[in-house]
């Protein structure tokens, strides 16, 4: 997996004592509501739905909480305020591309904030298209790789998984997002029991970030991720595994 996956585990590791619940389930909402808005209510069907509410439960959000913003954005909720999603796409630091999805009531001041955690960081906003053509979406699927190897994912395979990965203790059964319904519900049918699941993107290539730049790359990361409108970051940078403990610390 990429380097930015490696930073990802070690922040949640590092911080998760440390979130701010009501922000972050401002966030969660948020994703809940655009995601039903935009492919219907029913998480079975909608690949984006069920993501967004597996990172919600994930994070022990309420079930009233999500079925609240289940019903906005199948219009049925009383909140009439529309959040839409949105794209930057830029650069940090040792060139790593960096693309940002935001959801949010005010294109205007959310631009301005990412703009400004961009620029603060030695980074720079790119036109709509720099950088996506760097990234893929992707189902993936999540196994304890303690319990389980290849023999048993066999199923998901035939129901149309493209790759097997082993990352940091887990397996990951990869799949095109068309494909991770029928994947899931073949590993389920095997008995495999799923971690968790979901869309991802992913780079289809890194760039190898020196010593240098990534104390400062990682800062503008997460200066991106703390504003109120952004629901992901992707980065297509690899770090050396040592420097990242290290700034972890």
């Amino acid at each position: 997996m990429s380097g930015h996956s490696k930073w990802s585990s070690i922040k949640h590791k590092k911080g998760a004592a440390d979130a701010k619940r009501g922000q972050l389930f401002t966030k969660l909402a948020r994703a809940i509501t655009v995601a039903a808005r935009e492919g219907g209510g029913d998480p079975d069907s909608n690949p984006s739905l069920a993501t967004a509410i597996q990172k919600a439960r994930s994070e022990s959000m309420p079930k009233a909480n999500i079925e609240r913003a289940i019903d906005r954005g199948t219009g049925q909720g009383a909140d009439a305020v529309i959040v839409e999603r949105i794209q930057f796409e830029g650069y940090g630091p040792g060139g790593a591309a960096v693309l940002v999805e935001a959801l949010t009531d005010n294109r205007n001041r959310t631009s301005a904030e990412v703009r400004h955690a961009f620029t603060r960081h030695g980074g720079s906003l790119g036109e709509p298209g720099s950088v996506a053509w760097m990234f893929e979406k992707k189902g993936a699927i999540q196994l304890d790789a303690g319990k389980y190897g290849d023999d048993d994912v066999i199923g998901a395979i035939d129901a149309g998984a493209t790759d097997v990965i082993e990352d940091d203790g887990l397996l990951v059964v990869v799949c095109e997002p068309s494909d991770l319904t029928s994947v899931r519900e073949a590993l389920e049918a095997d008995g495999v029991e799923i971690r968790s699941g979901g869309l991802v993107t992913e780079p289809k290539n890194t760039v190898e970030i020196g010593e240098s730049d990534a104390g400062t790359l990682l800062r503008m990361l997460d200066a991106i991720e703390d504003q109120d409108d952004v629901n992901e970051v992707w980065a297509n940078f690899d770090i050396d595994e040592e420097v990242l403990r290290t700034l972890a610390d």
